[in-house]
C-alpha cells in the first residue's frame, strides 16, 4: 500500500507543515470489527498535529478521501484511522495478481543457504521426534527457495560412536545372523532392537554387579558389555577389517530403512555428510586456534578456550590424548561444507537441548576469524510430546515414526469413510486420498506452531475436517476444485465488473498478502507464518463460498470474476501447502 503511505506523507506536510520519512508512517490490517481495509495508527502524529488522535485522524482522512481516487471512505476510531478502498483499485489488485506468472514466487537474490536436518543415528530409526525435525527442515528449505535463495538440503548422519557399536555387539551376541530378509523386518527397526537388547542386558549386569558390592558408577564402568563396546570401538577407529564389515553391513541395513521412511514423510536431501568421514575433521582448526591465541593448552596436553567474557564459560575443544570432542569435528564440518559450496548461510535445524552447544560453535568459529561464522543459525525446535508422555528411544518406548505414519492413514481412512467423502473413488484413488489426508494432518500440526514451542501432538484432533487442521484447508482446496470441474471454463471474463461485495474484498486482500507471508515465512524461519496464512485463506474461501453464489448466478461477469476468485485460491493454497510438504486432493 505504497500509494497510502506516500498520500499520507503528503497529507503531514499539506496539513501539518512537517515532513516525515515512509517509516514514520505505521499502517495496519483493519480489525475485522470495523469498515475498512487499511487503518493508519495516527497516535505518533499527535505530537506533529498537536490536535488529538481523533482530529488528527479525521482531517488526514479527509485529505486522503479528497486526494486519492482509490479511498472510498474513511472512519476514525480512538487513534486509528480506517480506509475503505474502492471496489476499481481492488479489482485492479486482483487482475495484477492474476496476470503475474509463478504469483508469490520471487526472483533469485544470488543467495546461497544450506539447511541442515534430519541428523539421524544408525543404531534406532527414526521416531515423532525426527518426524517434527525432518518437517522443519523440508518447509524451510522449501520456503527460502520460493524467496529467491539457492538451497542446499544437507543431512549429516551419525553414523559412528559408542552407540552405534552398542548395536553392532547385541547383534554379535544375540542376533544369530538375524537379517532384514529373515525377520521381515525394516532394517532400521532391526538395528534398534538390538539396541534396546543390549540396554536391557547391560542394566542387568549393572544390577549383579551392585548386588556383588560395587556403587552405581562402578558398575556401570565395568559391566562386561560396556567394556567390550567400547573395545570394539577402538578397534573400529583402528580400522579392524572384521569391525568394519559389521558396520558396514548393519548401517547399509538403517540406511534402505531411512530411505523407506523419507520417502514416506516426502522429504529429500541434495548432500549427505557422514560423521564416519567427518569425525577427524577440525583437527587443523585447532592448530589454527592455537597459533592465533584463540585456543589455549593445559597441563594435561587438553586444548580449550575461554569464553568467560563472553558470558559462557571455558570450553574443552580437544583432549589430553589428542581425541576430538564433539565441538572439534563440528568446527571441521562447518569449513567442509564451507568449502562445499560456499554458501552465504547455514541452517542447522537441531532440538532446543543444543542451544548452548551452537552458541559456543558460532562463537568459537567468529573468534577464529571465520568469514562465514556470521551467516551460521541454529534453528532451535521444542520436543514434541503424545498424550501418553515423553518418548525414551533407549528404553524401547519410542514413537516410532513409520508407526506412527501408518496410524495417521489409517485414522484418516477411517474419518473420511464415516463422513462418507470417498463415494465415486476407485480404491487406488482412496488409498492415495487417505495417505495425503493422513500425512497432511501430521504435518500440518507439527508446522502450524513456532518451531521454539514444545508441543503437545494428539493424532485424533489432528485430523478433524473442521477444525484448525491440514484436512480443513485440503477439504476446502477439494471443495473448489469441485466448484471449478463443474463449471468447466477456462477463461474468466470480467471486464466490466465495478462493484464487488465485502467477502470479495476481504479474499482479494488476503491473496494480495500471500508474498508478504512468504517474505516473513522465510525471514523467521518459520513454516508457522504459512500454515496459518494458508488455514485463514481456506476460512475466508468457506466464508464467500457460503455468502455469495457462485455457479447459480446469473450475471455472467459476476460468476466468471467468482470462478476466478476461487481458482487463484486454489492455486495459492496449494502452494502453501507444498511449501509444507503437504499435497492437496483434487476430489474428495
Amino acid at each position: 500500500m505504497d500509494f497510502i503511505i506516500q498520500g499520507t506523507l503528503q497529507a503531514v506536510e499539506a496539513l501539518y507543515h512537517t515532513e516525515l520519512k515512509e517509516s514514520d508512517i505505521n499502517l495496519q490490517e483493519t480489525r475485522k470489527e470495523f469498515e475498512g481495509e487499511v487503518t493508519i495508527v495516527t497516535f505518533p502524529l499527535t505530537r506533529i498535529s498537536k490536535k488529538s488522535p481523533e482530529q488528527t485522524g479525521n482531517e488526514i482522512g479527509e485529505y486522503l478521501q479528497k486526494n486519492l481516487p482509490h479511498i472510498a471512505g474513511f472512519n476514525v476510531i480512538k487513534g486509528f484511522l480506517n480506509l475503505s478502498l474502492t471496489s476499481q483499485y481492488l479489482i485492479g489488485n486482483f487482475r495484477n495478481i492474476i496476470s503475474k506468472d509463478g504469483f508469490g514466487t520471487f526472483p533469485a537474490n544470488g543467495k546461497k543457504i544450506m539447511v541442515e536436518y534430519s541428523s539421524p543415528n544408525t543404531n534406532k530409526p527414526l521416531h515423532l521426534g525426527h518426524i517434527r525435525n525432518n518437517l522443519l527442515g523440508y518447509s524451510v528449505a522449501e520456503i527460502l527457495a520460493a524467496s529467491g535463495y539457492d538451497v542446499i538440503k544437507a543431512n549429516l548422519v551419525n553414523d559412528r560412536g559408542i552407540h552405534i557399536c552398542k548395536s553392532m555387539l547385541a547383534w554379535q551376541k544375540f542376533g544369530n545372523s538375524e537379517t532384514p530378509q529373515s525377520s521381515g523386518m525394516k532394517g532400521d527397526h532391526l538395528v534398534g532392537k538390538y539396541y534396546v537388547i543390549f540396554d536391557k542386558e547391560y542394566k542387568k549386569q549393572i544390577d549383579e554387579l551392585k548386588a556383588a558390592g560395587q556403587t552405581e558408577e562402578e558398575a556401570k564402568k565395568n559391566a562386561p558389555l560396556i567394556r567390550e563396546a567400547q573395545q570394539m570401538l577402538q578397534k573400529w577407529e583402528a580400522g579392524d577389517e572384521e569391525v568394519i564389515g559389521l558396520w558396514k553391513m548393519m548401517n547399509g541395513w538403517v540406511y534402505e530403512g531411512f530411505d523407506v521412511t523419507y520417502k514416506k514423510l516426502g522429504v529429500n536431501f541434495d548432500k549427505y555428510y557422514y560423521e564416519s568421514d567427518t569425525y577427524l575433521l577440525g583437527k587443523d582448526i585447532i592448530d589454527e586456534g592455537l597459533a592465533k591465541g584463540v585456543f589455549f593448552r593445559k597441563e594435561d596436553n587438553s586444548v580449550w578456550i575461554d569464553l568467560t567474557s563472553d558470558g559462557l564459560d571455558e570450553k574443552l575443544v580437544l583432549r589430553g590424548d589428542g581425541t576430538s570432542v564433539y565441538i572439534t569435528q563440528d568446527m571441521g564440518t562447518a569449513q567442509l561444507k564451507y568449502d562445499d559450496f560456499k554458501m552465504n548461510e547455514s541452517i542447522y535445524v537441531v532440538g532446543n537441548e543444543q542451544d548452548y552447544h551452537f552458541k559456543v560453535l558460532f562463537l568459537i568459529l567468529e573468534k577464529l576469524g571465520k568469514s562465514w561464522a556470521k551467516g551460521m543459525y541454529h534453528l532451535s525446535y521444542g520436543m514434541v510430546d503424545l498424550p501418553s508422555g515423553k518418548m525414551k528411544s533407549r528404553e524401547g518406548t519410542v514413537v516410532d515414526a513409520d508407526d506412527l505414519i501408518e496410524e495417521m492413514i489409517d485414522t484418516a481412512r477411517q474419518r473420511t469413510e464415516e463422513l462418507g467423502k470417498v463415494e465415486g473413488l476407485a480404491e487406488s484413488e482412496k488409498e492415495n486420498l487417505y495417505r495425503m489426508i493422513g500425512l497432511g494432518a501430521l504435518k500440518y500440526f507439527l508446522l502450524k506452531v513456532e518451531p521454539k514451542k514444545r508441543l503437545l501432538f494428539d493424532p485424533n484432533e489432528s485430523i478433524d475436517f473442521q477444525g484448525h487442521t491440514g484436512p480443513f484447508i485440503q477439504y476446502t482446496h477439494a471443495r473448489i476444485r469441485s466448484v471449478l470441474s463443474k463449471a468447466n471454463v477456462t477463461s474468466f471474463d470480467f471486464d466490466g465488473l465495478n462493484a464487488i461485495t465485502p467477502t470479495e474484498r476481504e479474499l482479494i486482500l488476503a491473496l494480495g498478502r500471500y508474498p508478504e507471508i512468504i517474505a516473513a515465512s522465510a525471514k523467521a524461519f518459520s513454516p508457522a507464518e504459512i500454515a496459518n496464512y494458508a488455514y485463514e485463506l481456506a476460512k475466508l474461501y468457506n466464508k464467500f463460498y457460503h455468502e455469495e453464489p457462485i455457479l447459480k448466478v446469473e450475471d455472467t461477469e459476476i460468476k466468471n470474476f467468482r470462478l476466478s476468485l476461487s481458482n487463484v485460491t486454489a492455486a495459492i493454497i496449494k502452494k502453501s501447502m507444498n511449501m509444507l510438504g503437504i499435497e492437496v486432493p483434487e476430489r474428495m
